[in-house]
């Protein structure tokens, strides 16, 4: 009894953790961004209305969505090109302000380097051979290398990021020759759900058609994809 009970409990949790996460996620948002106007809009009414609960939550939302709207407004007159001119001459006026414009600039650099990615920092699923030689390991192509590593090696090397189970947040980043990099037909979202699960989450692979399919493959199954081919 006390087993099923446990069991129970823990799959009650499963079942409630996401709804409870997302409540939690919408009420921050609301107090945090809604935190901007609300006393100015809640010094407005009426004194008798300021105590009453429903009444400021509603102002709370309502904040929050004219700080997006504000936001908003803000990255759509950015693009345009007054809005450019009036932003650059802010920032001229940023430079000139002692320890302001170095915190200022080093957050602007930070943006803009991430800003300025047109492509996803994994751009395919690969296969190579890593701890040694005989072991494989999936991993992520990141870029071609170049530099000093592209110089100091006698061919082409491609910079690829392994990726440690469960947490794949971290890992290792490898510098290995492009003829021994296999590529990988499953998706990026496949291969860190592969990651994640230590391996019990395969996506299907069809050995006639060599592509990875959607639905994924029982880890019971026997059966084995066939290797995939390396990029030429």
């Amino acid at each position: 009894m006390f087993i099923s009970l446990r069991n129970a409990f823990l799959s009650g949790i499963v079942v409630l953790s996401p709804l409870a996460v997302t409540v939690w996620v919408i009420h921050f948002l609301v107090n945090w961004l809604g935190a901007f106007l609300s006393p100015v809009l809640i010094d407005i009414l009426h004194d008798d209305l300021k105590d009453n609960f429903w009444i400021r939550f509603t102002i709370k939302i309502v904040s929050a969505f004219l700080v997006v709207v504000i936001i908003t407004t803000i990255g759509w007159l950015s693009r345009r090109f007054f809005g450019k001119m009036l932003f650059k001459k802010v920032e001229q006026m940023i430079a000139n302000v002692p320890i302001v414009k170095t915190v200022y600039g080093t957050v602007r650099q930070i943006i803009d380097t991430f800003s300025q990615q047109k492509k996803a920092v994994f751009q395919k699923a690969i296969l190579v051979e890593f701890p040694r030689k005989g072991l494989y390991s999936v991993g992520f192509l990141t870029s071609e290398s170049s530099g000093e590593v592209q110089f100091r090696t006698d061919q082409v090397v491609i910079n690829a990021f392994i990726p440690t189970t469960p947490n794949p947040t971290s890992g290792f980043l490898v510098m290995v020759p492009k003829s021994e990099i296999i590529e990988l037909d499953m998706s990026i979202g496949d291969a860190m759900k592969l990651i994640i699960s230590g391996g019990a989450v395969v996506p299907q692979f069809d050995p006639e058609t060599k592509r990875t399919v959607a639905v994924h493959r029982d880890p019971s199954d026997a059966s084995a994809p066939s290797a995939p081919t390396s990029i030429e």
